[in-house]
């Protein structure tokens, strides 16, 4: 069964990922709507992929035509998420789902929903849940290297979306109302920043494959901020424990992500390229014991994450299958997220975070 799809946002996530993948698997999905607040990059995007094209997403919902939702704007997508759920529309959100709670909470028909973790449905991440087969985690341990943006899409070139002034200032100021309810008005804008920015923007990808490897994250003790910014989380998981550390590195020579998961019979090392690059096998290099031999198995599986996280939103619109996340595994991050936002900031913090 074709699901006709609208894609709502244009810019690098639809130009990279998106709209490649969704052209090489016409035998899914027909992209039947897109949108983008500069209309010259909607009308672009509408004409090479034939789609019909809006500069309003409200419009593009309200005008129909098509099955499901991939939402790839900047910022919360807590409110354009909650008018397609309203709306009947089946959804897969690009990270962050929303920036406060309250955005979350407020979501009906949320058995329609699915988060788009990509790195969850990574055929290295899937081989490696099933090796840790149910194990206790003693450890997990994560190192992000994360050069610019620019060093990322060197490959690429991406038209860049230029919408007006004043068709960006709802979207903006309902960001800014989303960042108040979740951190309080007072919270400074470098707080703001490493919450929106760095946690929900890009960490939470390694919270996700904490609540695949071993459960969300059972308390957060320690963090610690010095300048880039880098970031560093550690506490306790519902058995063991982990670190987190996230460093922004402008002249770093590749992004790079490592995730060591230590259990009582060996430790399983995946090693992420960026996340911008198609078929770039992340790479995973299990360990154990046989008998008196250490035995080290390298796995580079060539699927792409995006493609497999495609192949399972298809399989959620047609025929129900449960995502790997989805309105309550999005909530458990961002409630860990503000945790480690008060974390940082004190106890001065304010709003949800204070009580998260």
């Amino acid at each position: 069964m074709h699901v006709k799809i609208a894609i709502a946002g244009l810019g690098v996530a639809a130009q990279v990922m998106y709209l490649p993948l969704l052209a090489r698997r016409r035998d899914l999905f027909e992209v039947s709507a897109v949108c983008d607040l500069d209309p010259a990059q909607a009308e672009t995007v509408g004409r090479q992929s034939g789609a019909r094209w809006f500069a309003d997403p409200v419009a593009m919902l309200d005008h129909g035509g098509f099955d499901a939702l991939i939402v790839l704007t900047a910022g919360s997508h807590g409110a354009l998420v909650a008018a397609a759920l309203e709306r009947g529309h089946a959804v897969l959100c690009e990270k962050p789902l929303a920036y406060s709670q309250a955005e979350v909470r407020a979501m009906k028909n949320e058995t329609r929903l699915m988060v788009g973790y990509m790195k969850q449905y990574d055929p290295a991440v899937r081989r490696a849940v099933a090796l840790l087969g149910g194990r206790a985690v003693r450890h997990l341990d994560v190192t992000v290297l994360h050069p610019t943006g620019e060093a990322q899409l060197a490959f690429a070139r991406v038209r860049p979306s230029r919408p007006s002034p004043a068709a960006l200032e709802p979207w903006i100021r309902a960001d800014e109302d989303a960042l108040d309810t979740a951190l309080g008005t007072a919270t400074s804008p470098q707080v703001r920043s490493l919450y929106s920015g760095v946690v929900l923007g890009s960490l939470c990808h390694d919270l996700a494959l904490l609540r695949a490897f071993s459960g969300p994250p059972a308390t957060v003790e320690h963090t610690a901020v010095w300048d880039g910014p880098s970031l560093e989380v550690s506490g306790a998981l519902k058995e063991g424990r982990y670190g987190l550390r996230w460093h922004y590195l402008p002249g770093h020579p590749a992004y790079r992500e490592t995730v060591a998961v230590h259990h009582e019979d060996g430790t399983l090392e995946l090693v992420f390229p960026s996340p911008y690059l198609l078929n770039a096998p992340t790479v995973l290099t299990s360990s154990s014991l046989d008998g008196t031999t250490e035995v080290r198995a390298v796995h580079r599986d060539v699927p792409e994450a995006f493609e497999r996280q495609l192949e399972a939103f298809h399989a959620f619109v047609t025929e129900g299958t449960p995502p790997l996340t989805g309105l309550a595994g999005g909530l458990a991050d961002i409630v860990t997220a503000q945790q480690i936002i008060r974390s940082v900031a004190g106890p001065s913090i304010g709003g949800e975070a204070h009580d998260a």
